[in-house]
């Protein structure tokens, strides 16, 4: 069974950071990898996402602040989330797949709360 366990949300305080953690088992981690967020009375947005060889993709309000690396050795995908901003508050999503909506993904983490306090 396929599973993505997410990690290191919480509080913080703007202009602070964080790092989220994402813990995969079974054949998930051979494949693309992507970051989500969902803030309140909001749609899921892309935020990053990594190749299988760590080609790297942002989305424009997170590029210069956030970094998403993959450990190929410990299935797990990270995202180092800097500068922080109260805009910046959602769940954030691991998931499986390709390109930048989550309609390609297809494999899903059950997600880990971020609040920015300003």
């Amino acid at each position: 069974q396929v599973q993505l366990v997410e990690s290191g949300g919480g509080l913080v305080q703007a202009g602070g950071s964080l790092r989220l953690s994402c813990a995969a088992s079974g054949r998930t981690f051979s494949r693309p990898m992507g970051w989500f967020r969902q803030a309140p009375g909001k749609e899921r947005e892309f935020v990053a996402r990594i190749s299988r060889s760590g080609s790297t993709y942002y989305a424009d309000s997170v590029k210069g602040r956030f970094t998403i690396s993959r450990d190929n050795a410990k299935n797990t995908l990270y995202l180092q989330m800097n500068s922080l901003k109260p805009e910046d508050t959602a769940v954030y999503y691991c998931a499986a797949g390709r390109g930048w909506s989550d309609s390609r993904y297809d494999d899903w983490g059950q997600g880990t709360q971020i609040t920015v306090s300003s």
